[in-house]
């Protein structure tokens, strides 16, 4: 897309790849003034393949390389960096996979599939010079390499991407993981000041790569869905309509299990016996720095638990992955958004195609509701941490083959308390006073709460509600966007009269800093950093008052050893010091959000300090400056009233592609800690237009 195309200008883009039955009205593509296609197309089959088309004319670099990945050729395509991945590609044969998948469409299904493809291909067709080259080599795009990137994303990714990690990381120390995380609340109409049912949506994903958004609004008859989808994926993911929404969180689900096999021979050993591998070999070509391609033969093994993903001496480790043959992923998510209602909803949840993710829900009718979704595998015996932790591969009793039923899955539908949420905590705190009980589901569902302790951000999203029996639209948007630390409503009270007892200099100093401190992570924020720090080096075991499933949402708290704590305050204030010149620089000077040459002062902080508004910054090498890469991506505050009343924000824009206008224009919104309005009606979108498209083909 050229990023000085004026609005309003028309566009006919005539192609020859039209299939039957479809209308010669065409399809318009509004974008608006933030970068979100607006499509309105006549039926859901040109929907698609505009939903396509508009994908690729945002982040069409990005998609081809995710491509060109998920059919294991990223190292023929790009360089030998991507062997591994190219490795296990193949080690779970996921393009064989997808074929068959592929085959086994029928209907809407393959319709609609191979018509987001047609607009993926049809956009690049018409406008190559707006692909860099390296990415046009790996045109044209298939129905399998979209199946096959979903199954990478889902599957691989986010369901046993820690799995993957620690297999190949089994001889040295782990760095500290970022597990892809979110925020939801549902609230319902006795808890909502307007009597409505309101929903946030609210995902924390890495900034780059296959976790990008893409915020689009799809129109056709009886389909009207406002959301986002990952970059690549052919259905909105996270989305709502005029009748109901739903959000996702990534769910403390064990659905991916790493066997320890014992070697022996050739083979392995299983119930006492040696076993063969099944084996074969793979060639991968591999792009050199000369541009030349050199041929790699890779072997591959199979156990009966699964792929083979590393040895070691006498170890070997096999993973098996829940869901990896699920065929209807993307046609549950377009039947979740088609739906007028909860019982529509809950049939196409049924479907149990969406492996893992929690699912937050609200609806027009005034329903909530909570569900630990996913494929739980059925086991023979074990807890959460057992199944959680390596498992022994020489015992076939351990090797599950079937998944339990939506019926036994963790569900709130409605409850009394008025409101469910979910930051990535078990389902146990899903709503506060607690209603969920892990006693009545297999130990391996979930971890046990003395096993996972609600964090200081699910506290937060907690204690933020809780005691508010009105709600206002725009009060769950300042809920939200709230940049308190959690963590210091439990310790700087303790660590300031610490500082009274044991009363060092510096440490008096830094106290005064503290005390002014607005308890926040905004931009402009003084004592944040300080904080902080210290909190960095207080370590979990300083706490006076242990966490308790009694008190879930009020511990830990207070400080087991003030005077150390005054000791590493002083150790923080001197590194503060030294690193900004004063211990009361603003939180937006150290933290910064940038996408390209765009920058300006970041908000928001760790997980791991209670921060609802959940980012994860991190400096260049030798710098002192730390920029985002991590945390809120996508929000969306959604009242379902006669209308739908929305607002939103996408923190990076729009599209990645190199000079496009909605790459980074909503920084400056995500530094002024604000959300836009979601442009719903088309004379609104008219209203806000940047240019529009009409396809024909």
């Amino acid at each position: 897309m050229k990023t000085e195309v004026i609005s309003f200008i028309f566009l006919a883009l005539v192609f020859f790849s039209c299939s039957e039955g479809k209308s010669d009205k065409g399809t318009e593509i509004l974008w608006d003034k933030w970068g979100v296609p607006h499509v309105y197309a006549t039926d859901e089959a040109e929907m698609y393949y505009a939903f396509g088309w508009a994908q690729m004319q945002s982040h069409a670099n990005l998609i081809l390389r995710l491509y060109a990945e998920s059919r294991g050729t990223g190292s023929e395509f790009f360089s030998e960096k991507y062997l591994e991945s190219d490795r296990l590609f193949h080690l779970f044969n996921l393009t064989d996979s997808a074929q068959a998948q592929y085959e086994r469409f029928t209907g809407d299904e393959k319709l609609f599939l191979d018509s987001f493809v047609r607009g993926l291909n049809d956009y690049a067709e018409a406008n190559p010079e707006e692909i860099d080259e390296k990415f046009r080599k790996v045109l044209p795009v298939t129905a399998i390499d979209v199946l096959a990137h979903g199954k990478r994303v889902i599957n691989l990714e986010f369901l046993s991407g820690r799995d993957v990690g620690q297999s190949f990381n089994e001889l040295k120390e782990l760095e500290k993981e970022i597990t892809p995380g979110s925020n939801s609340y549902a609230i319902a109409p006795a808890k909502s000041e307007s009597g409505k049912a309101m929903l946030v949506a609210n995902p924390h994903l890495p900034w780059n790569d296959l976790y990008m958004f893409f915020e689009a609004h799809l129109n056709a008859p009886d389909f009207d869905v406002y959301g986002v989808t990952l970059v690549g994926m052919p259905v909105l993911n996270i989305a709502f309509n005029k009748n109901l929404g739903w959000t996702h969180t990534v769910n403390t689900i064990d659905a991916s299990d790493r066997y320890v096999l014992t070697l022996e021979g050739d083979g392995y050993i299983l119930d006492g016996e040696v076993r063969s591998f099944d084996e074969k070999s793979v060639v991968i070509k591999v792009l050199q720095d000369d541009s030349s391609i050199v041929d790699k033969e890779i072997k591959l093994k199979y156990s009966q638990h699964g792929p083979i993903i590393f040895e070691h001496g006498d170890k070997a480790y096999a993973l098996r992955i829940a869901g990896l043959d699920n065929d209807s992923y993307f046609y549950q998510y377009h039947k979740m958004g088609k739906s007028d209602n909860f019982d529509e909803f809950e049939d196409a949840l049924k479907m149990m195609q969406i492996p893992m993710f929690n699912v937050v829900y609200a609806d027009k009718a005034g329903n909530i509701m909570y569900l630990f979704n996913g494929n739980v595998p059925e086991r023979s015996e074990g807890d959460w941490k057992f199944w959680n932790d390596k498992v022994d591969g020489t015992r076939s009793d351990l090797i599950w083959h079937s998944y339990h039923d939506y019926g036994d899955l963790p569900k709130l539908f409605n409850p009394e308390t008025g409101f469910v949420q979910n930051a990535n905590d078990a389902p146990w705190t899903a709503t506060y006073p607690l209603m969920l009980n892990s006693e009545d589901y297999p130990a391996y569902m979930s971890p046990e709460p003395e096993e996972l302790p609600a964090s200081f951000r699910a506290q937060r999203a907690i204690n933020l509600i809780k005691d508010d029996d009105s709600i206002s639209f725009e009060e769950l948007v300042d809920y939200k966007l709230d940049t308190g630390m959690e963590v210091a409503e439990r310790l700087l009270d303790d660590l300031l009269a610490a500082v009274e007892k044991y009363p060092d200099p510096v440490a008096v100093e830094a106290a005064a800093v503290l005390r002014n401190w607005d308890g926040e992570t905004n931009t402009y924020s003084k004592g944040a950093v300080l904080f902080a720090r210290w909190i960095d080096k207080l370590g979990n075991d300083m706490y006076a008052v242990p966490w308790s499933v009694e008190n879930p949402v009020t511990t830990p708290d207070g400080l087991k050893d003030p005077k150390k704590a005054v000791a590493l305050l002083v150790e923080a204030a001197g590194e503060i010091d030294i690193a900004y010149g004063s211990m009361d620089v603003a939180w937006g000077n150290v933290n910064r959000f940038r996408v390209g040459k765009i920058e300006f002062p970041g908000n928001g902080g760790n997980h791991d300090y209670g921060v609802f508004r959940t980012m994860y910054f991190k400096a260049p090498k030798q710098r002192n400056i730390n920029y985002a890469y991590h945390g809120d991506t996508f929000v969306a505050v959604v009242e379902f009233g006669d209308s739908v009343r929305a607002k939103v924000l996408l923190s990076y824009g729009n599209s990645t592609q190199t000079g496009n206008r909605f790459k980074g224009d909503q920084l400056e919104m995500l530094s002024e800690n604000q959300l836009r309005d979601a442009f719903l009606s088309k004379e609104v979108v008219l209203n806000n237009l940047a240019f529009k498209e009409e396809l024909k083909h």
